[in-house]
Protein backbone atom coordinates (compact mmCIF):
# COMPACT_ATOMS: atom_id res chain seq x y z
CA UNK A 1 0.00 0.00 0.00
CA UNK A 2 1.35 3.55 -1.09
CA UNK A 3 2.57 5.68 1.53
CA UNK A 4 1.13 9.08 2.60
CA UNK A 5 3.92 10.79 0.75
CA UNK A 6 3.83 8.17 -1.88
CA UNK A 7 0.33 9.51 -2.90
CA UNK A 8 0.87 13.48 -2.18
CA UNK A 9 3.87 13.18 -4.85
CA UNK A 10 1.10 11.41 -7.65
CA UNK A 11 -1.56 13.77 -6.76
CA UNK A 12 1.64 17.08 -7.45
CA UNK A 13 2.38 14.78 -10.29
CA UNK A 14 -0.95 14.85 -11.68
CA UNK A 15 -1.65 18.56 -10.93
CA UNK A 16 1.47 19.19 -12.81
CA UNK A 17 0.74 17.24 -15.81
CA UNK A 18 -2.99 19.31 -15.69
CA UNK A 19 -1.27 22.53 -15.41
CA UNK A 20 0.54 21.96 -18.70
CA UNK A 21 -2.21 20.81 -20.75
CA UNK A 22 -4.25 23.69 -19.52
CA UNK A 23 -1.44 26.07 -20.40
CA UNK A 24 -1.50 23.45 -24.11
CA UNK A 25 -5.10 23.70 -24.28
CA UNK A 26 -5.08 28.07 -23.67
CA UNK A 27 -2.87 28.22 -26.58
CA UNK A 28 -4.62 26.21 -28.92
CA UNK A 29 -8.16 27.94 -27.70
CA UNK A 30 -9.71 24.77 -26.82
CA UNK A 31 -12.36 26.46 -24.54
CA UNK A 32 -11.75 23.46 -21.80
CA UNK A 33 -11.72 24.47 -18.13
CA UNK A 34 -9.61 22.75 -15.89
CA UNK A 35 -12.36 20.10 -14.90
CA UNK A 36 -13.23 19.56 -18.19
CA UNK A 37 -9.52 19.22 -19.57
CA UNK A 38 -9.20 17.01 -16.14
CA UNK A 39 -12.22 14.72 -17.19
CA UNK A 40 -11.17 14.21 -20.75
CA UNK A 41 -7.66 13.08 -19.69
CA UNK A 42 -8.99 10.42 -17.10
CA UNK A 43 -11.50 9.28 -19.92
CA UNK A 44 -8.48 9.19 -22.51
CA UNK A 45 -6.71 7.30 -20.14
CA UNK A 46 -9.40 4.46 -19.32
CA UNK A 47 -9.86 4.25 -22.94
CA UNK A 48 -11.96 6.94 -25.07
CA UNK A 49 -11.28 7.79 -28.77
CA UNK A 50 -9.61 10.57 -28.14
CA UNK A 51 -10.85 11.70 -31.43
CA UNK A 52 -14.47 10.47 -30.69
CA UNK A 53 -14.24 12.41 -27.75
CA UNK A 54 -13.89 15.70 -29.85
CA UNK A 55 -17.06 15.12 -32.08
CA UNK A 56 -18.70 14.48 -28.44
CA UNK A 57 -17.80 17.58 -27.41
CA UNK A 58 -17.75 19.95 -30.69
CA UNK A 59 -21.79 18.57 -30.98
CA UNK A 60 -22.13 19.33 -27.13
CA UNK A 61 -21.19 22.96 -27.73
CA UNK A 62 -23.20 22.90 -30.59
CA UNK A 63 -26.44 21.47 -29.32
CA UNK A 64 -25.88 24.04 -26.21
CA UNK A 65 -25.40 27.14 -28.53
CA UNK A 66 -28.81 25.78 -30.12
CA UNK A 67 -30.26 25.97 -27.01
CA UNK A 68 -29.27 29.25 -25.52
CA UNK A 69 -30.24 30.90 -28.79
CA UNK A 70 -33.47 29.30 -28.91
CA UNK A 71 -34.48 30.43 -25.72
CA UNK A 72 -32.83 34.08 -26.04
CA UNK A 73 -35.50 34.08 -29.02
CA UNK A 74 -38.25 32.93 -27.06
CA UNK A 75 -37.31 35.42 -24.30
CA UNK A 76 -37.59 38.12 -27.06
CA UNK A 77 -40.87 37.19 -28.30
CA UNK A 78 -42.49 37.44 -24.87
Amino acid sequence: MPTTEELQQKREAAKEVIDVLQEISLLLNTKLNRTQLSLSVSLIENGVNPEALAVVIKELRKAGEKARNESAESDMAD
